[in-house]
Formats: structure tokens, sequence, C-alpha cells
């Protein structure tokens, strides 16, 4: 087996690492960064753009770019763009590609194997979606792992001694906080908690909101109401999110912000730390109840707690540190990176998995996970009868046998559900299916056997069995927006077929850059040399290098047919080889 990598599958970025010489690391991307936008776009020519060139131009492009599809993960959303529809697994795909190119430039080998990393509160349906991306990336994926357990795995390489750690993940869509015990050689999550819908994309849309109103109060103009003049200024209230973690005052400056009766207006204001920190006071105090929940659920008080780690691009805000601190009384760690440790830990996890470690750290830690949610089924009375309790250690296998509500019942339905209400309603419904060919008998009498198992990436498999016949049906748990094996197929071909555009306009470009970079040569050695080249050498070189020149002007990568490439590599090879 090859290297196995790491992903954090990020709200706003993305991150990627691998296990090398026994530690993991960070893979450093194509454009030099050690984490990439979780953002894809389609150019008005149709190309695919991922990643910081995406984000770049999302202002400019804002229908055709697509940010924080991780909070449609498991849902029926979808992009409609050039008449093609676009899920949510699809566009999470094209940045897995993206990560695993760039894993693959760095490695120098082809990877196609990875764990990735969801929300620890991630239900069925998410996950299953997250690994329909992985599927339709080409990739292998061996593992979902929860993000806090993750970020807990590269804490515990080198924090082995027994302790109680809360994990306080606030990353850019989700909020997940959980209690994680570490023993000699072993992590264990004790409790987990959170909410799906919170996150740094909350308090980004918190400040542009107050920024557009009070423009329209001062300028009485509404912004909301211009596409790109709002995507700039939500642009401008991330960065000013960033800057107050560190200043307490910012400057937000955006010139021709919009036009009217074409005279061009401007956005200048301050923004404090104080206006900012009251502006989000309710999204920060919505993190108090997860965290009293999992210390509740744990049976752990804060002076068990041996350290808080923080993880997630958000706990930088001072006010969420502050928070942190009055809940639990202890001053948060800064060991590890926010933004990289979940990628880590990840990439340990994998190199486990794969085989890849065997001695050290990393090769004698234990995971033990749990699920974050109860799973019952529906009886008699809309009532939710729990048979896996949530904060269960995963992989884990329960049953429970019922029994027929009516006479002479031939077949029962099963609503598999998930959550932690009373009546099946208030529940989230997974999925359900019909045991048929109950041998019929007076309403309490069969015995059907209901069996949950839920694997060691938190999905969950349900059969029930009726023991006097021994029928049995069984499922695994889907949303009924998964996609089909059909459609993923269809989605690794679309996906395959925009790579091979993507390589091919690549090539495209290549050519015309490496005949500009054969021109640019050639001249200097004309000016270097031209007191030692022969008069007709010169001659030569001069027309050949008009004749790569011709071959290129006015020349478009995107419109280059395969022809004019091929002749344009021609004659940069003919002047290559003539000069030394």
């Amino acid at each position: 087996m090859g290297k196995v990598i790491g992903i954090d599958l990020g709200t706003t970025n993305s991150c990627v690492a691998v296990m090398e010489g026994g530690e993991p690391t960070v893979i450093v991307n194509a454009e030099g960064d050690r984490t990439t936008p979780s953002v894809v776009a389609f150019s008005k020519k149709g190309e695919r753009l991922v990643g910081a060139v995406a984000k770049r131009q999302a202002a400019t492009n804002v229908d055709r770019t697509i940010a924080s599809i991780k909070r449609e993960m498991g849902t029926a959303y979808r992009k409609k763009i050039d008449g093609k529809s676009y899920t949510p697994q699809e566009i999470s795909a094209y940045i897995l590609m993206k990560l695993k190119k760039d894993a693959e430039s760095y490695l120098g080998e082809t990877v196609s194997e990875a764990v990735i990393t969801v929300p620890a509160y991630f239900n069925d349906a998410q996950r299953q979606a997250t690994k329909d991306a992985g599927r339709i990336a080409g990739l292998n994926v061996l593992r979902i792992i929860n993000e806090p357990t993750s970020a807990a795995l590269a804490y515990g390489l080198d924090n082995g001694d027994p302790q109680k750690i809360m994990v306080y993940d606030l990353g850019g869509g989700t909020f997940d906080v959980s209690l994680i015990e570490i023993g000699e050689g072993l992590i264990e999550v004790l409790a987990t908690a959170g909410d799906n819908h919170l996150g740094g994309d909350d308090f980004d849309e918190c400040l542009t909101n107050y920024i557009v109103e009070e423009y329209r109060k001062k300028e009485k103009i509404n912004l909301a109401k211009d596409p790109v003049a709002f995507h700039r200024v939500r642009e401008a209230a991330e960065e000013a999110k960033k800057t107050l973690s560190s200043q307490t005052i910012v400057n937000i400056n955006l010139p021709f912000i919009t036009t009217i009766h074409g005279e061009p207006k401007h956005l200048d204001m301050d923004v404090s730390r104080a206006v900012f920190d009251d502006l989000t006071r309710s999204l920060v105090d919505r993190t108090e109840i997860p965290v009293r929940k999992v210390l509740e659920d744990a049976g752990v008080s804060t002076a068990q707690l041996g350290m808080v780690l923080l993880v997630g691009g958000s706990t930088r805000i001072p006010a969420v540190q502050e928070k942190v601190r009055r809940l639990t009384g202890k001053e948060p760690s800064r060991n590890l990176n926010p933004d990289e440790c979940v990628a880590l830990g990840a990439a340990v996890q994998g190199a486990k998995l794969g085989g890849l470690v065997t001695t050290g750290a990393a090769a004698d830690l234990i995971l033990m996970d749990v699920t974050p949610l109860s799973l019952s089924i529906e009886t008699v009375g809309g009532i939710a009868t729990k048979i896996i309790d949530r904060n269960t250690t995963i992989p884990a296998r329960y049953s429970k046998v019922f029994t027929t509500a009516a006479n002479f019942q031939t077949s029962v339905e099963i609503k598999v559900l998930q959550g932690e209400r009373q009546f099946a309603r208030d529940n989230t419904l997974l999925g359900n299916f019909r045991l048929s060919g109950i041998k019929r008998a007076m309403a309490g009498v069969p015995q059907i056997e209901v069996t949950f198992d839920i694997d060691a990436n938190g999905i969950v498999n349900v059969s029930a069995k009726d023991l006097g016949t021994g029928k049995e049906q069984s499922i695994t748990i889907t949303a009924n927006n998964k996609l089909s094996d059909e459609e993923i197929e269809k989605a690794i071909h679309d996906a395959a077929m925009y790579e091979h555009e993507d390589h091919h306009r690549m090539e495209q470009l290549d050519a015309i850059s490496d005949a500009n970079t054969a021109i640019i040569r050639a001249q200097q050695y004309l000016a270097e040399n031209r007191k030692t080249v022969d008069k007709d050498k010169k001659h030569e070189l001069k027309a050949q290098i008009s004749a790569v020149q011709k071959t290129i002007r006015f020349k478009k990568p995107e419109k280059l047919t395969d022809e004019e490439a091929a002749r344009i590599r021609e004659e940069t090879e003919k002047l290559k080889g003539m000069t030394p």
C-alpha cells in the first residue's frame, strides 16, 4: 500500500497531511500555502477553479462560485450552473481532488487512500455524503473520523500522560466539543456534543450585516441589493474579523463599492473589537450549552480537566478564548496549530490503518470514538425507542426484541431515527424498510429482533429478523438524497473528464509558456555572445526566434487547437536545439 493521506475537509479551508519519518506533516499546496480555501468556481469559459484561485475571483463571479458547501452535506441542495446540477458531494469532491493532486505532487507518487474528518455532530447522512465525495475524487476512504478526536490524536502523540482533555472545535461552519481521555497508548472519547450550524461563517455574517446597515444609514444605499458589492463587504468582514483577533480596531476601506447615477461611491469605516464582540456575543454564548452537556454526559467536572485544546480558526477570536476560560477555569492550550491539527491527526490514523507505522508513539495509540446521537426505532404511539444511546463507543452492535401490535400481522415497517427526543416525529428519520413474511399469530406473539450495527466510520446498518421464521431484512441507513451507485459513477466520470480537460488546457498553456522561455533564452544568448557568434548563425537564430514568435502571436491557451500546439512545440524545439 502507498501513502495514506489525512484530510481535514473544512467549511472555510481544507488541509491535507501525511506521515513522514514517524511524524505527521502538513502538505503545502501548489500555491505554497498550508491550507486550501474550500471554494469551487466555474469561469465564464467553463473552467473549473478550486482553492485560492476560486476565492480570488469570487467577487466578480458571485453566481458561479460555491463556498461553505460543507454545510449542505447530506441534504438535497443542488447548485445549477450552465444547465448542470451539482450536488454537495460533487463540489466537495473537486476540493478533495485538488488536495489529492497537491499530495501527489509533494510525494511524487499516486495517492489513492485517505482518512477524512467530519464534525463529531455530523449525522449518518452527512458522513455517507463525505464518503461519497471521497469516492468521486478517486479516493478509497479508509475511515471517517471525528474532527475533535483527530485533533486529540495529534495532541496525544507528544502528550501521552494520562489525562482528561476537552477539545473545543469552532471551525468555519460547525462547532464540536468532545471530552477525551488519554491513557497509556489509548485515546478514548467519553462524550461529544455540538452544533452543526455555528461557526466562523456566522461571525462573518453578523459583521457583514452591521457594515451594510451602517452604510445604509449613512449613505441611504443598500449594498445587500448589489451582489458584487455585498460579496466585497463579506470578504472585507472576514478579513476584519481576523485582524480584530490581534488588534482592537480595524479600518474597512472599499473604494468604488458601488455606483449611483454614474457617481462612484466608497466605503470607509472603523470597527472596534468591542463592537464586534457585542455583535457576536449570542454566537459565543451558544457554545456554552454543548460544553456543559459534554461535561455532564461524561460525568467529569472542570476540576478534573487536564487541558482544553482549541481547534478551528474561529478559536482565535479573543471573546471565544475568554468564554472557554470562564466555562472551564483553564487557560486554553496553544500547543497545536488550530488550522492544521485535525489533518495531522487524520494522517496519523491513516498511517496506522495502512500499516505504515510499526514503531513509535503513533504505532502504540489506540483510538476509541463514539456515536454523537442516539439511534432508535419508532414503536406504537409514535415513541422513539432507543437501541443505541449517544456517546456509545464505536464500532458497536446492539439488538432488541420487539413484537407485533396487531393480530395476524405479516409485516412490520422499521423506521430508523436519530436524535434525543422522546417522540419519533421530533427526531431525524434516517431511513425505513419493511420486514415481510412474519408468521401469522396473535399480537404480541412473534419475536422480531432488531439489530443496529455502527461501523468505525459511524455509518449505520440495521437489520430485522423474525426469530420464528428466520426471515430477515436489512439496510445500510442512508438519506433519501444519497447518491446512487450510478450517480456516483457518473460523477466520477464527469470529474475525470474535467480533469482531462484541465490537464489538456495546462498542456496548451505550457506550450506557449515554454515557447516564451525559449525566446528569452535565445535572445539572452545572442546578447551575451554577439561578438563570438558568426553572422550566418546569428541570422538563422534570429529567423527561428521570429518563427516561434509568429506561431504564438495572438494565441490564447483556451482556444489553442492540438495542431497549433504541436506546431508551437515543433518550432520551440528547433529554437532550443540552436542554443547551447
